[in-house]
């Protein structure tokens, strides 16, 4: 294997790693609001069982206590190591063939390093980061249905926000809770193993996909808009500081790019991020309800959303959601930008700019 051969391997696997130390120390954080949101996301039109995030937090963990924030977290946690590894290592691989393929002055006389190239156009990192989304949402697709199914499945034994009794197909004996015939078809979910189990048993392999249109949606564009703006603010500050490298960034300035990176994703996809959590949990809440599952797109279930609760519908636990993205991502750029930095310096020896005689 040759020197450069060795080497892109090299920084591939390093890619791969830190995107996935990123992706966990990321999911880390943001989980409990991301539990909160997809249970805001899902609950019942008709009859909501939260008012809004704050109380959703007191009922959970009065419900369940803090372990129903992190409730399902295995499974989003090794969706994080792979949906980031692939997210960081695509985007990297697109952006060097997009480099391969542009026209550079003296490029005959010259022999670059990646980092020593003119820096893309903010287009270029857009299509970059969308392609990586897209390849991203077939991991994430299943994860998610996953995590949804989890997160929102003792929900449906709560009473509706501001109900004084409980729900007829629920009753107490003494701390037991029992549930009635009416919901008895309600799959019983004790962890990610008997959600894979239930979804095969009863959908096959494209029961895990349920959805995969609205991630696909979400991770093409939102991947556009996550890396896009990232790389817009990065590239402000150097602009500022007049340097070309991000090693001369502050931690606080990576942070932040890190930070408006998140905070553009999750505004801008919400809509449809609503939607797919709702897809993906509709079988649990209509058969809660005791009504007989019938499968609905996604047109249909945006359409039901508006007509229950016009736009607002489409935003519930958007405010919370942007937020709590800000230091969810700022934490994944500056881990994965750190960490790359160090191991990008071990090959800047060898591949320096020289001129070729």
């Amino acid at each position: 294997m040759s020197q450069q051969k060795q080497t892109k391997t090299e920084q591939g696997f390093y890619n791969t790693v830190f995107g996935s130390i990123a992706g966990m120390v990321g999911k880390l954080v943001e989980y409990p609001f991301d539990t909160v949101k997809v249970r805001l996301q899902a609950q019942p039109l008709d009859k909501p069982t939260f008012d809004g995030p704050l109380d959703c937090f007191k009922k959970t963990i009065k419900r369940e206590g803090l372990e129903g924030l992190y409730r399902g977290l295995s499974s989003p946690m090794v969706g994080a190591m792979l949906e980031n590894a692939m997210l960081f290592v695509t985007y990297k691989h697109i952006q060097s063939l997009i480099r391969e393929n542009m026209t550079i002055a003296n490029e005959s006389q010259f022999s670059y390093h990646v980092d020593d190239l003119p820096p893309l156009p903010l287009a270029q990192h857009c299509i970059a980061g969308a392609i990586s989304g897209a390849l991203a949402s077939l991991v994430l697709t299943p994860v998610e249905l996953i995590k949804c199914k989890l997160q929102v499945h003792e929900t449906f034994t709560y009473e509706p926000a501001n109900a004084t009794i409980a729900p007829k197909n629920v009753t107490h004996i003494g701390n037991q809770k029992v549930i009635s015939a009416k919901s008895a078809a309600l799959p019983e979910y004790s962890g990610p193993l008997s959600v894979i189990k239930y979804t095969l048993k009863e959908h096959g392999i494209k029961g895990f996909y349920t959805g995969h249109l609205g991630t696909l949606l979400r991770e093409t564009f939102g991947g556009a808009v996550w890396f896009g703006a990232y790389e817009y603010t990065s590239g402000y500050f150097l602009i500022q500081k007049q340097q070309a490298s991000k090693d001369s960034l502050s931690t606080g300035e990576l942070m932040f790019a890190g930070a408006m990176g998140g905070m553009s994703y999750n505004l801008l996809t919400f809509p449809v991020d609503s939607i797919k959590s709702r897809m993906q949990t509709e079988e649990e809440s209509m058969k809660a309800a005791g009504k007989v599952f019938d499968k609905q797109g996604s047109i249909q279930i945006a359409r039901q959303m508006y007509k229950a609760d016009g736009i607002k519908a489409f935003y519930k636990g958007c405010g919370m959601t942007v937020a709590r993205s800000a230091p969810s991502s700022a934490l994944i750029f500056l881990t994965y930008v750190s960490a790359s930095l160090v191991i990008d310096s071990r090959f800047s020896l060898i591949h320096r700019p020289t001129i070729v005689k």
